[in-house]
Parts: structure tokens; sequence; C-alpha cells
């Protein structure tokens, strides 16, 4: 599906937003964006009757979400036995205001819905992977051993469509009573927030000889020049 013919979001109720519609993105790049800078998304399930929410690694691809687990985990199996919801929220900034009631923060965050289908075939469980991997490790899976038989029997790989989804962001300063803006006497403002990466630190097992792979370094030095 090109670019231009995709879904656009919004499409089902349960994942219209209903408040705050001034802060709703209905553009599937705004999606795309939000999921590939972040790192952990929560996923809801039932489990025994009552909610739980896991926190867990993923991976995008076009207009499919990866998950995975092991094959031992009652999350899993919950998962494939009903509709399940997965969030993703990135932190930009705390909005410090006049009044309590107006703390915010600035935000960019997709909530997603629908019914995970396990991915049994074997080349589209190693491409989910590769990309899992790939989302959080950049350039890692070439380098690396791959999953072993065992390994693979072990684990459950989940592919959830992303047709129905949301996405809310929030951007700027304080929305203050007037009142309380004539008033004055209080700081207000925003206190950014961002994610960086520390030198890499190599493993204490690590023979002697083997290099931080460049790309790591590489990552390490851009978010350095970046403070």
């Amino acid at each position: 599906m090109s670019e231009t013919n995709r879904i656009p979001l919004s499409p089902t109720p349960r994942s219209t937003p209903k408040r705050a519609k001034e802060r709703v993105r209905t553009d599937r790049a705004d999606l795309d964006a939000v999921l590939d800078a972040g790192l952990v998304c929560h996923l809801g399930v039932l489990l025994g009757g009552s909610p739980v929410v896991i926190p867990t690694a993923y991976g995008r691809d076009g207009d499919m979400l990866y998950l995975h687990g092991s094959t031992g985990a009652g999350n899993m199996r919950a998962a494939l036995a009903g509709d399940i919801s997965v969030a993703v929220t990135l932190v930009d900034g705390i909005v410090y205001a006049r009044s309590a009631m107006h703390f915010s923060m600035n935000y960019r965050s997709a909530v997603m819905h629908g019914r995970a289908a396990e991915v049994t075939d074997p080349d589209q469980r190693l491409h989910a992977l590769k990309v899992m991997v790939e989302h959080s490790a950049p350039g890692a899976w070439e380098r690396v051993r791959w999953p072993n038989k065992k390994e693979l029997a072990a684990t459950v790989v989940l592919a959830l469509d992303l047709t129905e989804a949301s996405v809310k962001m929030r951007t700027g300063g304080p929305k203050d009573d007037e009142a309380d803006v004539v008033a004055g006497g209080v700081w207000a403002g925003v206190l950014p927030t961002r994610r960086v990466w520390d030198a890499p630190i190599s493993s204490d097992d690590l023979e002697v000889g083997v290099e931080v792979p460049p790309e790591v370094l590489e990552r390490a030095a851009l978010s350095s020049a970046a403070i």
C-alpha cells in the first residue's frame, strides 16, 4: 500500500478520542513517528477476568506491530484469546502552570486496539524478531547469533495490525486562567526532557580484542553531541 493510500487513523468509536480534540492527530505518519521513537510499549490484556498491563519491547514494520514473549506467559495466551490494547507514550516536557489544575505534560502518545495474530511461519517469525531487535538496537541483527530452534520454540510472536489506532500530542506552554496570569507571582513555563545515550559499557566477560560496534559508538556520540 502506498503512503498516499494508507487508511487514516481513528476509524472506529473506541479509537476516536473524545476529549482534548485539539491534540488529536489523524495522519498515519504521526503514528509511525511515535512508534519509531519509543522503546517500550504497554500491552493491555484481560487475564483471568482482570485487566493486566505489561511493559514490553516491540517493533514496527509498515502497518504491523510485532510483540513477543514466552510461550509459558499467561499474558501471551491472553493476548491471543481476545482483543488487546497497546500504548506508547513519550514525555517531552513538564508544563508548570500558575495553578495546580493546569499543570500538564508535553507528550506524544499512541494507543492501538485490535486482535493480535500469532506469527507461525518460520520466515515471518525470524523477520518479526529482526524487526524488534533492530528497533531498539539498529545494526545488531546481522552481527549476533540468530535464534535457534529451542529459543524459537519457547517464544510466541504476535502481530497487531495498526488499522485501529489513535494519536495525541501536546506542545507549548501552560494554559492558565486569565485571572492567574494577571495575579502574577508564580513561575510558569516548560521544563523540557529528552532521552540521551551514555558511553557504552562492555560486558565484564568480553574477550580481549572485541571492539564496540561502530553503530553503537555513533549512537552514543550523536547523543553526547546533542547535550
